[in-house]
């Protein structure tokens, strides 16, 4: 395969920004921009590279919230301490995504052969992109009962219980096409949760798993990345970079007075597309 062109590196990078935030699964539209781009999906370097390109997003998480993770570590380190400090909402949200970042770590870990191989096909991004816009569905009924009760919580109620089942529903995401934030947004919507809270802990529950995976593979593949090339690598990092800062200022605002219905319908429309250009034969599954 030749070496990551400029111009690929440009395209999945500004695919990876649009997509890692947003519930429309960002491995997902990867692997259909690579297919489309005539790259190899199962070719190691590459899925490496998607990995790679991921801390982009994970460095613009980083700047957006800089200021609430300083909070929430000072907090969790005062905790520790025991006292009155345990008593603060910050250091059981601190909890929260240290134990909610567990379980993906672990199943990202064990299946890592599945998950890079038999799992990376069209086939499986068609079918995931509708079956889990279904629970997105479900999430949003369960989240209406809630409002309607007046029971929905916010940020300084998050529990380290709720971390867990978040965390837990968190390794669905690792089929492509199920969606990370789409999966721990639903998931803290069905527990209750309000969606800008639900969307935000969904984001500090990227940073430790994004950059594990990132990183792993960067050392993994080390010697393909270099046969993909350096600058492509450099320049997709930085536009995935820039446009994940945008896309996640503008979640946390569609999110404030949205449902997450609207990318339901983009799912179904587009797990419906792959199915019918895989049949016809337009792309190959793999």
């Amino acid at each position: 395969m030749p070496d990551l062109s400029y111009l690929d590196a440009l395209v999945l990078g500004v695919v990876e920004g649009l997509t890692e935030y947003l519930p429309v699964s960002s491995t997902g539209h990867l692997t259909v921009a690579e297919k489309l781009l005539g790259l190899s999906v199962d070719d190691p370097a590459v899925t490496a590279y998607t990995a790679i390109i991921q801390l982009g997003a994970i460095l613009a998480t980083l700047l957006y919230f800089v200021k609430d993770i300083v909070r929430f570590a000072v907090a969790w380190f005062r905790g520790l301490r025991g006292g009155p400090a345990r008593t603060d909402p910050d250091y059981g949200l601190a909890w929260a995504v240290i134990i909610g970042s567990i379980p993906v770590g672990v199943v990202g870990f064990a299946a890592k052969d599945l998950i890079t191989g038999g799992l990376r096909s069209l086939w499986v991004v068609a079918a995931a992109l509708v079956l889990w816009s279904a629970v997105m569905v479900a999430a949003e009924r369960i989240h209406a009962a809630y409002d309607r009760r007046g029971t929905v919580r916010g940020e300084h109620s998050v529990t380290p219980v709720d971390g867990l089942v978040i965390g837990l529903v968190q390794c669905l995401s690792l089929i492509p096409g199920v969606s990370r934030s789409g999966a721990t947004i639903s998931a803290g919507l069905a527990r209750g949760i309000d969606r800008v809270t639900a969307t935000r802990l969904s984001f500090f529950l990227a940073i430790p798993a994004l950059t594990a995976a990132g990183l792993f593979e960067a050392y993994k593949q080390r010697a393909d990345l270099v046969r993909l090339g350096l600058g492509p690598m450099a320049l997709g990092l930085v536009v995935a970079f820039v446009v994940a800062y945008a896309s996640i200022a503008w979640l946390l605002r569609f999110v404030a007075s949205n449902s997450l219905l609207s990318f339901v319908w983009y799912r179904v429309g587009l797990g419906a597309l792959l199915a019918v250009a895989l049949i016809a034969g337009w792309l190959t599954a793999t």
